[in-house]
């Protein structure tokens, strides 16, 4: 997948007068965050895809399959190793991804009035 940009940064490449995304961290680093979509989210959290599919195909995948985040977020670890393109330091990753959510959620549930 590639995004549309106008600025130039590390990360892109010219096509045409027209510079793009190579990924969606750069996407993220030129438009911030909450422009990304879940998949495109995950895939930064993926990395590397693997031969024939991207990190953004295996993540989109991964949404695909559980719907959301909170349908990821209720799986056991082991589940995640059944899907071709993760392996224990990818799913590593995200679990601690999850946990840093799930941390500030109680926090912020914990402060609150």
């Amino acid at each position: 997948m590639k995004y549309k940009t106008t600025k130039k940064l590390k990360g892109l490449i010219r096509d045409s007068k027209v510079p793009y995304w190579t990924h969606p961290g750069g996407k993220l680093r030129e438009v911030g965050p909450e422009s990304l979509t879940d998949a495109e989210l995950l895939s930064i959290l993926i990395s590397t895809g693997i031969k024939g599919k991207s990190a953004e195909e295996i993540a989109e995948g991964i949404i695909s399959k559980y719907g959301s985040f909170k349908g990821m977020a209720n799986q056991p670890l082991e589940k995640f190793l059944n899907i071709k393109g993760l392996g224990d330091v990818k799913i590593i990753r995200i679990a601690a991804a999850f946990e840093i959510a799930r941390r500030i959620v109680n926090d912020v549930l914990k402060n609150s009035p």
